[in-house]
C-alpha cells in the first residue's frame, strides 16, 4: 500500500465512503450534510497523510482527534462518542479529498442515487395521472385486467433505465396505487381483481429484477420486502376470497388464474424460494379442486420433460412434489424428496410438516419427518454459516416437534436433535437437564468443547449436589486442556479445576483415585516447572 500514491489511495478510500454511506438512508445524508458544514466553516486542522492513515483534529463542540485507514475504513475511529462512522471523520475525508479533487463534485456525484430516484417518482406519478385518464367502470374481464396490469407495469417501472436498485420500490407505490384505483366495485371482483393483480406483479417484478442484474445482497436491502409483502396480501386475499360465494363468473378467471401462476415456476431465475413460496400457497388454499390439481401435476411432468439444460429444474420439481401431497400421493412425494440433493429439497420440507401437522396427519407427517432428519445434516454442511444454520434449526424443531409430543416419541426427537448438533445445542441442553439426564448433560458439554467455569453456574450446583461424578470427566478435561496451553495463566486456571477435582472427589469418597490421578499427572509434566510452582503455592503438593 505504501508504494501507491498518495492520490490513488485517497480515491480508493472514497470508494469506501461511497459504498458505506447511501443517499437514500436519512442518518447517511444527514451525516454527509455534517462533516461537509464542518469541513466549509475551516474546523478541520493539522491534516496529516502518513503510512496507510489519516490523521486530523476537528474543532466541533468539543475538539475531537480522528483517523481514518486508508486500507479499511471501519477501522477509522474518532474520539467522539459516536459509534461507526461520523461527522468528524466525514469532514476529515473531505479535507484530504479536497487536495486530489473537487468536494463539490463528489458530493454531487454521491447524490447522484437520490436526485435520480427523486426525479423518477415525480415522473411516475405524472405517469400514473396519465394512466388515470380514460379508465372507467367495465365488465370484468380477465385479458383486459391483465393487459391493464402488464401496460402499467411496463409504463411506471420498464420504460426507462435507472443505476440505482432503490428506485424500484418508489416507482412499485405508484404502480399499485394505479392498479387499486382502478379496481372493480363490487366487493368479490374486487377482491380477485387484486389476487390476479399480485400474480401478475409479481411475476413482472421478478423478470424486472432479473433484468436489472443487481447481486443478490443488493435486491435484499432495496426491494426484496416487496415480494414478501406481495406474499402475505396475497395469503389475506386467498382467505377473503375462499369465505364468500363465489359467482359462477368466476370459473373462467380462475383456470386462467391458474395458467399464470404456472408461469411464476419458469418466468425468472432467480428469487426461487419467493416464486415457490406463492405457487405453494395458490394451490393450498386457493385452487382445491382435485381434478386441478392432477391436471397441475400433469402438466409439471410434461414441462419437465421439455425442459433445456440451462433452464433451472427446482421450481418445478418442488411443485410436482406439492401436487403429489396435495392429491395425498405421499409415497410417491416421499420417493421424489428422497433423491434430491439435500441442498435443493430441505428448506421446503418444512412447509409439507406443517402442512399436515395443521390437518393433524400424524400417519402422513411421520414418513417425511423422517426423510428430513435424513437430509439434515447435509443441508447444514451446505449453508455452512453459523447463523443461518442454528436460525433454520429453530425452525425446524418447532415444526417437527408437535409429531413426536403427539406420539409420545421423545427417543426419536432427541436423535433429530443429535442429528442437528451443534445448532440443536440450546435445546438439547435444556430438554437433558430437565429430565434430569446429567450423564448425557455432560457428555453433551463435551462433545461442545465448553470448559467448566464456562457452564451456567446454576446448573452446576444443581449437578454437583445431584450427581456431581458427572462433573469429574469435565474438569480433568478442562485442567488437561489449560496445561496443555504451557503459559503461567493457563497453569492457574489449571489449578483452579484441579482443586474443584479435589473437592469432588472427597465428597464421591474417592480419594484414592484423586492421588492415584494427581500423581500420574504431576509426573507427566514434571518438566513444566511453572506448573509445579503454581500447584505448590496452592497447596495442591508439597
Amino acid at each position: 500500500m505504501e508504494s501507491t500514491p498518495v492520490s490513488e489511495r485517497i480515491e480508493l478510500l472514497a470508494d469506501q465512503v461511497g459504498e458505506l454511506l447511501h443517499p437514500h438512508v436519512d442518518e447517511d445524508a444527514r451525516m454527509v450534510q455534517k462533516g461537509l458544514m464542518l469541513y466549509r466553516q475551516g474546523m478541520v486542522k493539522q491534516v496529516q497523510i502518513w503510512n496507510e492513515n489519516i490523521t486530523a483534529m476537528v474543532q466541533d463542540v468539543t475538539p475531537c482527534r480522528v483517523r481514518l485507514d486508508l486500507n479499511f475504513l471501519t477501522r477509522s475511529d474518532c474520539s467522539c462518542p459516536h459509534d461507526g462512522f461520523c461527522r468528524h471523520q466525514m469532514a476529515v475525508f473531505l479535507a484530504a479529498y479536497s487536495r486530489i479533487g473537487s468536494v463539490a463534485d463528489w458530493v454531487a456525484t454521491w447524490r447522484e442515487p437520490m436526485k435520480q430516484k427523486t426525479e423518477f417518482a415525480n415522473w411516475g406519478m405524472q405517469t400514473a395521472r396519465d394512466l388515470f385518464r380514460g379508465t372507467g367502470e367495465q365488465k370484468p374481464d380477465y385479458g383486459q385486467w391483465v393487459h391493464m396490469f402488464e401496460v402499467s407495469f411496463d409504463t411506471i417501472l420498464n420504460s426507462k433505465k435507472y443505476s440505482s436498485p432503490y428506485i424500484v420500490p418508489e416507482l412499485f407505490k405508484i404502480y399499485e396505487r394505479r392498479i387499486k384505483a382502478n379496481a372493480p366495485a363490487p366487493q368479490e371482483w374486487r377482491l380477485l381483481h387484486e389476487l390476479v393483480g399480485i400474480v401478475i406483479s409479481f411475476k413482472k417484478l421478478a423478470v424486472l429484477s432479473e433484468s436489472l442484474g443487481f447481486a443478490d445482497d443488493v435486491v435484499k436491502r432495496a426491494y426484496l420486502h416487496l415480494f414478501h409483502n406481495l406474499i402475505e396480501d396475497a395469503d389475506e386475499l386467498v382467505l377473503k376470497v375462499g369465505v364468500q360465494s363465489l359467482p359462477f363468473d368466476f370459473d373462467e378467471f380462475i383456470l386462467k388464474l391458474k395458467d399464470d401462476v404456472f408461469e411464476l415456476l419458469t418466468a425468472a431465475s432467480g428469487l426461487e424460494q419467493e416464486r415457490i413460496y406463492l405457487y405453494r400457497l395458490m394451490w393450498t388454499n386457493f385452487f382445491k379442486k382435485k381434478a386441478w390439481r392432477e391436471e397441475e401435476a400433469e402438466k409439471i411432468r410434461l414441462r419437465l420433460k421439455a425442459m433445456q439444460e440451462w433452464e433451472n429444474p427446482n421450481p418445478l420439481i418442488v411443485a410436482g412434489i406439492h401436487q403429489h401431497i396435495l392429491l395425498s400421493e405421499d409415497e410417491t412425494a416421499v420417493k421424489l424428496i428422497h433423491v434430491i440433493d439435500n441442498s435443493v429439497i430441505t428448506p421446503y420440507m418444512l412447509h409439507w410438516i406443517e402442512m399436515l401437522t395443521q390437518q393433524k396427519a400424524w400417519k402422513r407427517v411421520g414418513p417425511v419427518i423422517e426423510e428430513f432428519l435424513h437430509k439434515i445434516k447435509g443441508y447444514l454442511e451446505f449453508l455452512r454459516s453459523y447463523h443461518s444454520s442454528a436460525s433454520f434449526v429453530r425452525t425446524a424443531l418447532r415444526a417437527i416437534s408437535p409429531y413426536f409430543n403427539e406420539h409420545g416419541r421423545a427417543d426419536l426427537y432427541e436423535r433429530a436433535m443429535l442429528s442437528m448438533l451443534p445448532y440443536s445445542y440450546g435445546d438439547y441442553e435444556v430438554m437433558l437437564f430437565n429430565r434430569g439426564q446429567f450423564d448425557k448433560w455432560g457428555e453433551l458439554q463435551a462433545f461442545m468443547g465448553w470448559k467448566f467455569y464456562d457452564l451456567p453456574r446454576e446448573r452446576v450446583k444443581v449437578i454437583e449436589k445431584e450427581k456431581p461424578e458427572v462433573l469429574l470427566a469435565m474438569l480433568h478435561q478442562s485442567a488437561v486442556l489449560e496445561i496443555s496451553q504451557k503459559n503461567r495463566q493457563s497453569y492457574k486456571m489449571a489449578v483452579r479445576h484441579l482443586k474443584k477435582l479435589r473437592t469432588l472427589y472427597k465428597k464421591l469418597k474417592r480419594v484414592d483415585d484423586w492421588e492415584y490421578f494427581l500423581h500420574t499427572l504431576m509426573e507427566k509434566n514434571k518438566r513444566l516447572r511453572a506448573f509445579h510452582e503454581e500447584c505448590r503455592r496452592s497447596k495442591l503438593i508439597e
